[in-house]
């Protein structure tokens, strides 16, 4: 498919934003999601989507991300199509990855276990019994869970760490929403004792075909970082304007204009590392990767400053509950988590560099 070109970039972006703009956060779009092509965006044309790349997701992305978009878009459009496709289980994909174009369908991923946010080398969550498999173990820290119909999970088997599917709804299956700083990333813990499940793609390929989703995906989450940061140095921006003290904008003051300058450098640095990685993901850049993972790192710390700063600017009221500034700062803090924190992504970048 050709690289958009600007124009069309520029219309993506234009619609996405204006169909943020005329809804609440907590509105349902997932149907106008779906009317416009957006759950079908990196879907291959052949399972009714529109074959996409990582750089119109990247558009996407900071648009949801300035407005904090609750839905389940990263989880199901996002890393559950990633997913499949590294799997190439052609049976799943042509079941699946029309119903969640169409926005029939919305799924998650398990894969973290203990503490750690990234997929173990080793799950401890296994599968057995051959060709009618059962699934047993605990999973955390998965993406919207809760309103998933459909699972797909990390197990270990006799091949090695293998992706199953498995019915959230079905029996063994406990799904328990987890309580975070973000409100807004519905993360839950997710049991299975004895499971149903049904192999997805190669045997023992599991931890490849995850890491390959999680890298495309991360795109869409600096994304949202990027775009989201920027929104909240508006934010801050905007009302250093127009809050006077003392007789004066409390933007003349140096202290506040300091602030402003550093959260401007933070939230443009982040949204350009984001775009540079979606265009060099896009086109197979070798080191690709590294790039990836240093961005990971500075847009995660980029994005807490400028949510922690933009709280700062607003002083009293910044720090209500009324107030949307402390959402953003929430949401800064859950996303430098989530799919492994800056410290992981900067060891990897030297691993990667081969430092």
């Amino acid at each position: 498919m050709p690289a958009p070109t600007r124009d069309e970039l520029r219309a993506l972006r234009t619609a996405v934003a204006e169909l943020m703009a005329k809804r609440s956060p907590d509105d349902d779009v997932w149907s106008e999601l779906a009317q416009m092509g957006l759950l079908g965006l990196l879907v291959p044309e052949q399972y009714g989507g529109a074959g996409a790349g990582l750089i119109e997701l990247g558009v996407v992305a900071e648009e949801l991300g300035r407005v904090l978009f609750p839905g389940p878009y990263l989880s199901t459009a996002v890393l559950g199509v990633n997913l499949l496709l590294a799997l190439d289980d052609r049976q799943e994909c042509e079941a699946v990855l029309p119903e969640i174009a169409a926005g029939r369908t919305r799924v998650a991923v398990a894969f973290a276990e203990g503490n750690s946010t990234r997929p173990p080398e080793q799950p401890a969550t296994a599968a057995r019994g051959g060709a009618a498999p059962v699934v047993s173990g605990e999973k955390r820290f998965v993406l919207n869970a809760g309103t998933a119909q459909r699972l797909y999970v990390m197990a270990d088997s006799e091949e090695g760490p293998s992706i199953f599917a498995v019915d959230p709804a079905g029996p063994g299956v406990t799904v328990e929403p987890l309580t975070t700083v973000d409100l807004s990333r519905r993360l839950c813990r997710v049991r299975f004792d004895e499971a149903p499940a049904t192999l997805v793609g190669p045997a023992g390929q599991g931890v490849a075909a995850l890491t390959a989703a999680l890298d495309r995906s991360a795109v869409a989450l600096l994304g949202e970082q990027a775009g989201a940061a920027r929104s909240a140095m508006e934010m801050a921006r905007d009302y250093a304007k127009t809050r006077f003290q003392f007789g004066r904008a409390i933007g003349s003051f140096q202290a506040v204009k300091h602030m402003c300058a550093d959260m401007l450098l933070e939230a443009e640095s982040a949204v350009s590392a984001a775009r540079h990685v979606a265009a060099a993901g896009a086109q197979e850049a070798p080191g690709w990767t590294a790039d990836l993972a240093l961005a990971q790192a500075y847009c995660s710390d980029a994005f807490v400053y400028v949510g922690a700063t933009n709280i700062q600017v607003h002083g009293g009221i910044g720090f209500t509950w009324e107030h949307p500034a402390h959402r953003y700062l929430r949401r800064a803090r859950s996303d430098a988590q989530l799919f492994g924190s800056p410290s992981w992504h900067r060891e990897r970048y030297l691993q990667e560099i081969g430092a």
